[in-house]
């Protein structure tokens, strides 16, 4: 445990990069238990430009912006991947802590290396071939090295979906984004679930129940968050297991969110990792004694973990801009919308929506799984998000 409780304590500061969505969820908490945290981000209108002790316009990909951002924090965290990682290289040698460690964010940033990382640490994952550009993945094709289908993740730059795509035909192939790139095999997957580990600087490690994740077909998004997942319960450790594993071969600190396959034949594949809050454990705030935010935070200032077991159903689904409206968001619906019972809504702050751009979530429990899940899909049918 820390020296002095980091509550309503001047001399402990957390410095957090990115002042997004899950920034602004993890402000949430940190003012529940009254823990300073500044923030660092390149948009005077982002979500956490209210509630942050102090809120600073800058870029977080740029080293002096970064370092000098940092300067007196007890604790660097970042809520988005794309932050200059020589910059936390620097601030650790300096002696301030961050979350994830430098080391850990450069693998995790390219999705090449993140890939090979894996098959290095004999951790079980989906067949892949590295290339060196799109012309040479397209020549693999053309010449038969490579097989139609496979799935496509571009190395660097890729988000919410953007950047991985199934290429089953050569027109696929020809809309891809040029860039070093992995071509995956793909796998009879049953379903998709989601672990969010957290582990700290005295080597406590500890897992949120698994949850299942349901994605839009065309968005290549998360729609539904369950928990507990359907699998059974010894399905279900093996996930937290792995996860678990995932977490200690990156020797990572903070919260590492692990994207599972579970195939049709029975076998664990990692997908891909995130070492930040995540969309995963969004539910964890309503259906979790402790959330993935505040765990975050209970890392980044030495204090012991919280409770992750499951209080009740949970199911998160994600509300996104409607297809074909760009511009000043407005809601619609949300008479309707609030009076679903059981039902909590995050609303992000973001003022410009477009199509399945993430501008909240919310997250609906229940006495069962289905009951929740039927007040989740209810609420977010009833609501629109247009401009």
């Amino acid at each position: 445990m820390a020296a002095e409780s980091p509550f309503s304590n001047p001399h402990v500061q957390v410095a957090l990069l990115g002042g997004g969505q899950l920034g602004k969820m993890v402000l949430a908490e940190a003012r529940r238990m009254d823990i300073s945290v500044r923030v660092l981000d390149p948009s005077a209108d982002a979500p956490c430009r209210l509630g942050a002790e102090r809120f600073e316009v800058g870029s977080f990909q740029d080293y002096d912006t970064v370092v000098s951002f940092a300067q007196g924090a007890s604790a660097v965290g970042i809520e988005i991947e794309s932050v200059n990682a020589d910059a936390l290289e620097t601030l650790e040698q300096q002696g301030i802590p961050c979350f994830p460690p430098s080391r850990v964010l450069r693998v995790i940033q390219d999705k090449v290396r993140q890939k090979e990382f894996y098959a290095a640490q004999g951790l079980p994952t989906s067949d892949f071939t590295r290339y060196e550009s799109l012309s040479a993945l397209r020549s693999a094709v053309t010449s038969g090295q490579q097989t139609l289908p496979f799935v496509w993740k571009l190395g660097q730059g890729g988000y919410d979906g953007f950047g991985v795509s199934i290429v089953r035909t050569m027109d696929d192939l020809n809309a891809l984004s040029e860039g070093i790139c992995i071509a995956e095999s793909l796998v009879p997957i049953a379903t998709e679930i989601g672990v969010v580990v957290a582990r700290n600087s005295a080597g406590d490690v500890t897992c949120f129940p698994p949850v299942e994740m349901e994605f839009h077909p065309v968005a290549n998004q998360v729609e539904f968050v369950v928990c507990p997942a359907s699998l059974p319960a010894e399905s279900l450790a093996q996930a937290e297991a792995l996860a678990v594993q995932v977490a200690e071969a990156f020797d990572t600190l903070g919260l590492l969110a692990v994207e599972l396959f579970y195939t049709t034949d029975g076998h664990w594949l990692v997908n891909e990792v995130a070492p930040r809050p995540h969309n995963s454990g969004h539910l964890t705030i309503e259906g979790c004694s402790t959330s993935q935010f505040e765990q975050m935070l209970r890392a980044m200032c030495e204090l012991p973990f919280g409770d992750t077991s499951l209080r009740q159903p949970a199911v998160m689904a994600n509300i996104v801009g409607a297809e074909g409206f760009s511009g000043p968001v407005r809601y619609e619906g949300l008479g309707q919308a609030l009076q679903t019972p059981g039902t909590a809504f995050h609303i992000y702050g973001k003022s410009q929506t477009r199509p399945f751009r993430k501008m909240g979530h919310l997250t609906a429990v229940g006495a069962t799984v289905d009951e929740a899940r039927a007040r989740a899909a209810a609420a977010r049918d009833a609501l629109h998000v247009k401009a």
